[in-house]
């Protein structure tokens, strides 16, 4: 059964991420010019928070908040749960989908080491599926 540290090592761990005082409106810039759903969010390499597309439709655009002048700290999920690279992917799943997330920060000794996705998952395991498929043609195909 694979574990987040297979899809890390398949992804890299490059994670974006964004300081408490940054505007909101910065950040959502940094999410579309990157293309992702949300950013963690450090403060002296410490995770402090992450932000996300629901933070910014829940508490910016739906509270009526001016995004050039909001800071990520004052609409940021705090203590976000996180991971460390030896959870199981299944597991993964099952919190995101439960706690109806879908990002969930890598740490290791209470560092971040990487950032894990509903989206990841899905094309990891896709992969996954697409070399057990392949591996089974060769078995079923190359009997002689």
């Amino acid at each position: 059964m694979s574990s987040v540290r297979d899809l890390l090592a398949r992804k890299g761990t490059n994670v974006i991420h964004v300081a408490p005082e940054t505007t909101v409106l910065d950040a959502a810039n940094v999410m579309n010019e990157t293309g992702i759903g949300g950013v963690v969010v450090l403060e002296n390499s410490r995770l402090v928070g992450i932000f996300t597309e629901r933070d910014i439709m829940r508490r910016v655009v739906a509270a009526r908040r001016d995004p050039s002048t909001t800071l990520v700290s004052d609409v940021m999920t705090t203590e976000p749960m996180t991971i460390t690279a030896d959870v199981k992917i299944a597991v993964c799943r099952a919190m995101m989908s439960t706690r109806r997330i879908r990002h969930l920060p890598v740490l290791h000794d209470g560092g971040l080491v990487g950032m894990v996705t509903s989206g990841d998952i899905l094309a990891f395991e896709v992969a996954e599926a697409e070399a057990q498929i392949e591996q089974l043609e060769k078995y079923v195909f190359d009997v002689r």
